[in-house]
């Protein structure tokens, strides 16, 4: 692939764009994950005479859900932006979503002050995460198929504002500013990036004209939407679940004591999600270059492996069997995990744009908002199970071998796929020599 050739294709600023809207609005979207062990604290503070250990066990499913709700906020509004993006454009969508994230960064500012306002507070950040029906349709539509993968992996980079979440927050929070404002603090970004956006964002010639609303329900009756909303469930979903459980696994499990464990926390998180953040648009790369099943097949594996060996240390050093996995075991696992599942979430949209290039913002937003719901449904699964079985192995082996089942359910679709809308766009060369170790899972 010619990266001038790519440049000259579709229109540069619209894809910066789309990224820098995605980026902010992303980093807002984790904020309550990432400052979760802040938040925790102040909201359950430990009873005295109480074990830490044990008190944070207690509150881990408490804890997962108010994670999680952002998640399931962002899975039910990208529905909404999806339809707004085919009607009025995927520049006025973000506008007007970036409009309405002001709302939640307020209340969680100036108002939020226990459990229930938190929670409300994460439904409407839930705009924010809906970002990603308008952003990758506005930089999708003004590149070819052959880009395809390229493109909505660079906007797709702008997961990597997690990051910054999870850096920063517990940094801030830890100042004078107190956890409250943060959320003040993110109105910043917030705004350079709107007049940013304003400015320099432009829909492409290429968007198709709106469709009446009952011609969305026609794109429910395809069976291949739902194939790509369980696999992006599972990739997408992985990455958000994990990048908002993150804080609270690493301050849990190996800082519990500790007054700076926050702190700790979220830098191997960041470390960790940074993975996932900046190899998103290598998944596409790769996906353009080999073909989009063959890496997630790849991808799917190696999530499966990883987590099931950090999972089963996990367990068995509840059991007393071994020790607890070293820090650093755990964070390399997980910076693996976070990367393979980043560059799935390029690959499964490379995909996506091949089998409904005329219905791109509609199925944006179904298939993001499938990403959205398995992101809320892993934080809680973790926590949940930590709670019930003592150790955060458990839920980390159940995602692992649902990332398993999700590669055999690719490898049985795949004939179909390759000799439908593949057909024409899919390699179908071997992988080169330095690959070609990958060759029996690739195939």
């Amino acid at each position: 692939m010619n990266l001038r050739d790519f440049r000259r294709a579709g229109h540069f600023p619209s894809l910066v764009s789309a990224f820098l809207y995605f980026d902010v609005s992303f980093m807002i979207w984790m904020l309550i994950g990432a400052l979760s062990s802040s938040i925790a604290l102040d909201f359950w503070p430990a009873p005295e005479g109480i074990d830490l250990k044990e008190h944070l066990k207690n509150i881990s499913a408490s804890v997962g859900l108010m994670t999680a709700i952002p998640l399931l906020g962002g899975a039910a509004l990208r529905l909404v932006l999806g339809v707004m993006t085919d009607h009025l454009g995927a520049k006025k969508t973000g506008a007007i979503g970036m409009g309405l994230t002001v709302i939640p960064l307020l209340l969680g500012w100036l108002w939020a002050n226990n459990l229930p306002e938190m929670l409300l507070v994460g439904l409407l950040l839930g705009v924010a995460g809906a970002s990603f029906a308008a952003a990758l349709p506005l930089a999708s539509r003004w590149y070819p198929p052959q880009y395809q993968g390229l493109a909505m992996g660079i906007a797709g980079a702008g997961n990597s504002g997690t990051a910054f979440a999870t850096l920063f927050g517990p940094i801030l929070a830890k100042t004078a500013l107190g956890w409250h404002g943060v959320f003040a603090v993110a109105l910043v970004p917030l705004g350079l990036t709107f007049l940013f956006f304003l400015v320099f964002a432009k829909d492409s010639p290429n968007q198709p004209p709106p469709k009446p609303l009952k011609a969305y329900a026609a794109v429910l009756k395809h069976v291949d939407n739902w194939w790509f909303c369980l696999f992006y469930s599972v990739t997408f979903g992985g990455f958000v679940g994990l990048a908002s459980s993150l804080n609270q696994f690493f301050k849990f499990q190996y800082f519990p004591t500790d007054d700076a464990g926050a702190q700790y926390a979220g830098s191997f998180a960041t470390i960790c999600v940074i993975s996932g953040s900046f190899l998103r648009p290598v998944g596409g790369y790769l996906a353009d270059r080999f073909g989009g099943i063959r890496v997630l097949l790849v991808f799917y594996l190696g999530v499966a492996l990883c987590l099931v060996t950090l999972g089963g240390l996990l367990g068995l050093s509840m059991l007393n069997v071994l020790p607890v996995p070293p820090l650093a075991v755990a964070v390399v696992l997980l910076f693996l995990t976070m990367g393979l599942l980043g560059m799935g979430n390029g690959s499964v949209f490379q995909l996506v744009p091949q089998r409904f290039p005329k219905e791109i913002g509609v199925i944006t937003g179904i298939v993001g908002a499938a990403g959205g719901l398995g992101g809320f449904l892993l934080p809680n699964l973790i926590g949940g199970l930590k709670t019930a079985t003592g150790t955060f192995g458990t839920g980390l082996v159940v995602f692992g071998l649902t990332s398993f089942v999700s590669w055999a359910l690719l490898r049985l679709v795949r004939p179909r796929w390759e000799a439908t809308f593949l057909a024409k766009t899919e390699p179908t060369s071997p992988v080169i020599n330095p690959h070609a170790a990958l060759e029996p899972v690739l195939n």
